[in-house]
């Protein structure tokens, strides 16, 4: 269903592929994103039941096309198409490893010097009369990029894969299909924001009232303590497998996340026999660590608590929220834009919608039982 979904997916947002985008495709900083996985680790646990793979080279053409579509504009685009270039394996599981977990932001830190590393890319920003000032920063452009709740490429491209693919777990039980998807994208429009600013926005307030109803069941899955553990549990994991010399950091980079897990089911595999309990209370070790692996991936369910369990692994953390307020369009064009507000300016039910994901908070304590 992967390649199925990405490939017509892709087609919504761009009919037709601009051909100076190719030769950037086949670049080594960008192909390595294909074994980085978009949701966050979640295709290596049974706890997950995924609909397909997403990698973050899927999401960075999106990103891409979307621009294109909207602008054709080749600074933007590939600019968008570069900006998770620094994305180690597993994604945002690295932001929770630094402790970041309210902002992710902290695999961003190396993008602009892996830029300007690359030969490869030099030499295609050059066949393109382009300087790497011009795409190596993504957030110059606010069609590629804007503080959230704006709507902007990156947020909308991977909003639409992550309902489709997250779709069948615990309390996400609507997917995005392709055709919804087509009629929500061939609504959107360039729009002037209340700053004077452009960003994406739709033509029509039902449609986006649909809109956010659909991403803001995203935004409350992601703020459950099922996904809490789902980011936070390999979190731990890595970082005991870098303190135990199992993986380096630049495993992250060089190795694909399937080939990470095959090292760590390796070592798990060598201490099949290991109790857990006594694992768990014993010093730092790997028999620790193959515990953690074992529990990792083969979890099915989590306990929601007020207090930490024993003998279990919990955690309490509050995570990034994640939502969007996207501009309806009052029909106006204004240049090149039309005049709009936010949804929540016209729209009671979407407001009340928003004020409620805004307010909401789990339980504290999200816990696995050790297997």
């Amino acid at each position: 269903m992967s390649n199925s979904f990405t490939e017509q997916y892709h087609k919504i947002l761009c009919p037709v592929q601009p051909e100076f985008l190719d030769k950037y495709l086949s670049i080594p900083i960008l192909t390595r994103l294909k074994g980085v996985g978009l949701l966050c680790g979640t295709d290596w646990t049974p706890f997950f039941s995924n609909n397909f793979y997403y990698s973050r080279f899927d999401h960075s053409k999106g990103v891409a096309l979307l621009i294109w579509n909207f602008t054709h504009d080749k600074a933007q685009t590939i600019a968008g198409l570069l900006h998770d270039v620094s994305t180690p394996a597993f994604s945002h599981v690295s932001d929770f490893r630094k402790g970041d977990a309210l902002t992710q932001t902290a695999t961003e830190e190396d993008n602009s010097s892996m830029l300007a590393s690359s030969p490869e890319l030099l030499e295609c920003l050059n066949l393109d009369g382009l300087t790497l000032d011009q795409v190596d920063d993504y957030h110059k452009y606010p069609v590629a990029d804007n503080e959230v709740p704006q709507l902007s490429a990156d947020r909308l491209e991977y909003m639409f894969p992550s309902g489709a693919a997250l779709a069948g777990n615990w309390s996400l039980k609507e997917s995005f299909t392709l055709k919804e998807i087509e009629i929500m994208y061939n609504d959107l429009v360039l729009c002037k924001n209340e700053n004077g600013i452009v960003e994406l926005g739709f033509k029509t307030k039902s449609i986006a009232e649909k809109y956010v109803k659909r991403v803001t069941d995203i935004a409350f899955f992601l703020q459950q303590c099922e996904d809490k553990m789902a980011l936070q549990f390999p979190a731990e994991v890595l970082n005991m497998a870098v303190k135990l010399n199992v993986l380096k950091e630049a495993d992250f980079f060089d190795l694909s996340e399937s080939e990470i897990i095959s090292k760590l089911d390796k070592l798990a595999s060598q201490y099949s026999q290991v109790d857990s309990k006594a694992a768990f209370e014993a010093s730092y070790s790997l028999e620790k660590l193959a515990v953690f692996i074992r529990t990792y991936r083969g979890f099915k369910s989590i306990t929601r608590s007020e207090v930490p369990l024993d003998d279990y692994f919990c955690i309490n953390l509050k995570v990034k929220k994640r939502y969007i307020n996207p501009l309806v369009s009052d029909g106006t064009v204004e240049g090149n834009l039309y005049k709009a507000k936010r949804i929540t300016e016209i729209s009671a039910e979407t407001d009340s919608l928003i004020k409620k994901f805004l307010s909401y908070e789990d339980l504290p304590f999200s816990c696995v039982k050790f297997l």
